[in-house]
């Protein structure tokens, strides 16, 4: 296989009615900080740094790491009209229960939440994964405390399949097939 043929499972270039979809680069990091600096956004989550400069510059560095390795990643979300980071969806290969399968992942700053943006760009995850062939499922993995996320999957068509711990948090994994 040559390296263009190789997959990178990014949106990049895909948009939906509001969004594009780009590949985050190191000049998002000060739109992206106020989701680290909202105590809101890691309520949920044991295992998070505390500073939020410290979490948003593990993140990106997880995120460049995928994009290296062609296992997804978190794509930025520009919005279409005023052309500002909203958020970050994407494709990332995941282990849950010694299992290789793809998540759907979604975060959205918080001044944007409440407007549909995560299940408008989860959808156009869940269709593009599926168009390409990309795999036969696809989960989110959601902890259980965390209602506006298992919305989200909901409206993305999903199920809840099972209740386990990942990366020491209880989640729940919703599934959809293809």
């Amino acid at each position: 296989m040559t390296e263009t043929e190789i997959m990178d499972y990014l949106m990049e270039g895909e948009e939906t009615e509001r969004l594009l979809f780009r590949r985050l680069t190191p000049m998002d990091f000060n739109a992206w900080l106020p989701f680290h600096q909202d105590p809101r956004s890691s309520q949920y989550w044991s295992g998070i740094p505390k500073d939020p400069i410290i979490a948003c510059t593990e993140q990106f560095k997880r995120v460049f790491e995928r994009y290296e390795k062609g296992l997804g990643g978190m794509n930025a979300l520009i919005h279409k009209t005023t052309k500002k980071l909203i958020g970050i969806c994407g494709l990332l290969l995941q282990h849950v229960d010694s299992e290789e399968v793809w998540e759907i992942g979604y975060s959205i700053l918080p001044e944007f939440w409440g407007e549909g943006y995560a299940s408008e760009a989860a959808i156009k995850c869940k269709n593009t994964a599926f168009k390409n062939n990309w795999a036969s499922f696809l989960i989110s993995i959601i902890h259980v405390d965390n209602e506006p996320s298992k919305k989200v999957a909901l409206k993305n068509g999903m199920r809840l399949e099972k209740t386990t711990i990942y990366k020491e948090n209880s989640v729940d994994i919703f599934r959809i097939d293809q």
